[in-house]
């Protein structure tokens, strides 16, 4: 049997994870703050939502365009980190221009600097995505990788709720201090840890990848059954998680009557997940990702269904349902990213071509798509008469708890179920591996 490499330095992965931490950062704010301020300078919301919802259709196009072309780049400087250097200077520009507005900032303006904002946070996050991917081809070293990666975004998200709460600017309407605060601290920490990153940490030469055109591949990509499986049940998974986030603060003031401290509960859940991250990957170790994902996702669907028992003044309750289910959280965020570099490894050992940009690509996709899907359910609880000025009528009300429970329930159970025959265990994925190294020896570092 083929001796596993040598584990990934720490060093190298603690540099790795920084640039996810103020990345993080900049999720929070536009789902958060941004509508509001643009509102207060006199853009309709209801349009605000639709100049999002088009910037988000060009990450469709973005996406995969830049994991296509970082798997083809070749350069002295390895294939990833060019297009992390190249985002940053546009990050970091288009960041301030559309968080910091100023008072006559319209429609345009919103449109112009948040499509030039992904654009800038898709160059440095889909290649530092396949980046981690690449650094080891082993099965468990895989899960350590993205375990540093998605702890440093747990942490970013963290600061980001807590930053502004702890300069007193959290409130009601300040938001656009809010906005500003969060802004500065991007533009300070985002380019000081990327190149941290792109300095210290090494890229191994890759299999050469062909060009490929957009509808090639995707051909490619889907022909893979295992990512077929798994990217149908990252979103569903996604879309479970995403209801009770969008939902969480109507939930939380209209049926526990408990507004003030949401940002509490907030907190204490990704804080449990960020403490659980550690706990996963030993289990995944023992168990195999998979096997310790579904178990995670049966664990969150049993603390969560006692939910709809709560009512006013079951703020502890719900408090520890939201430490139980947020440990979930750090299960979701680094086993399926680590169980999509294996699935890479399928398409490598078959056609000698590593395509690892344009699979995190489509992941991120995914992730979008299952954001996209969850922002539906504030409309729908709309429909049946939910306000979430006043919290509406009694079936309103009702369509509310049945969306933040009942559906993310029902759609984890189907996650679950599409888990279950995973062909990728560890000892097939050492197989693929052996294959790769064969034919293309400079992999296996």
């Amino acid at each position: 049997m083929m001796a596993p490499p040598p584990p990934v330095a720490s060093r190298h992965l603690l540099a790795y994870a920084l640039p996810a931490l103020p990345l993080a950062m900049l999720v929070l704010p536009t789902y958060v703050y941004l509508p509001a301020v643009y509102a207060q300078a006199g853009v309709p919301l209801a349009s605000v939502g639709l100049v999002l919802l088009l910037a988000r259709l060009w990450d469709g196009v973005t996406d995969p365009l830049v994991g296509m072309l970082s798997d083809r780049t070749r350069s002295r400087f390895g294939r990833r980190r060019p297009w992390i250097a190249a985002g940053l200077p546009l990050t970091l520009i288009s960041l301030w221009f559309l968080l910091v507005p100023g008072d006559r900032a319209g429609i345009g303006h919103l449109l112009g600097w948040s499509m030039a904002l992904y654009l800038g946070w898709s160059m440095m996050i889909v290649p530092l995505t396949a980046w981690g991917a690449e650094l080891s081809g082993d099965y468990h070293q895989r899960t350590r990788i993205a375990g540093f990666r998605e702890a440093a975004t747990v942490i970013g998200t963290v600061l980001a709720l807590s930053l502004p709460f702890a300069a007193g600017v959290g409130g009601a309407g300040r938001q656009a201090d809010a906005l500003r605060l969060l802004a500065l601290t991007v533009l300070m920490l985002l380019p000081a840890l990327t190149i941290i990153a792109l300095l210290a940490v090494p890229e191994y030469p890759q299999p050469q990848s062909r060009k490929l055109n957009f509808r090639r591949g995707m051909k490619i990509i889907f022909a893979n059954g295992a990512f077929r499986k798994l990217i149908l049940a990252y979103v569903i998974n996604g879309v479970a998680n995403g209801l009770p986030a969008q939902l969480f603060l109507f939930f939380v003031q209209h049926l526990l009557m408990e507004g003030d401290r949401a940002g509490l509960l907030l907190l204490c859940y990704f804080a449990s997940g960020l403490v659980a991250v550690p706990l996963w990957s030993r289990l995944s170790h023992k168990y195999g990702k998979h096997v310790v994902w579904r178990w995670a996702m049966i664990w969150n669907i049993a603390w969560f269904l006692p939910v709809p028992l709560l009512g006013p003044g079951d703020f502890v309750p719900f408090l520890v349902i939201c430490v139980m289910t947020g440990l979930s959280l750090g299960a979701d965020l680094v086993l399926p990213s680590a169980m999509q570099a294996d699935v890479v490894d399928m398409d490598t050992a078959r056609t000698g071509r590593a395509r690892t940009g344009l699979y995190f690509a489509f992941w991120g996709l995914a992730t979008k798509l299952a954001t996209a899907l969850a922002a539906l359910g504030l409309t729908v609880a709309g429909l049946f008469g939910f306000d979430p000025a006043t919290g509406g009528t009694p079936p309103g009300l009702t369509a509310l708890a049945a969306l933040y429970v009942g559906v993310p329930v029902m759609f984890k159970a189907a996650a679950i179920a599409l888990l279950w025959r995973w062909p990728l265990t560890p000892a097939v994925q050492a197989g693929l591996r052996a294959r790769i190294e064969r034919r293309w020896p400079a992999a296996g570092t």
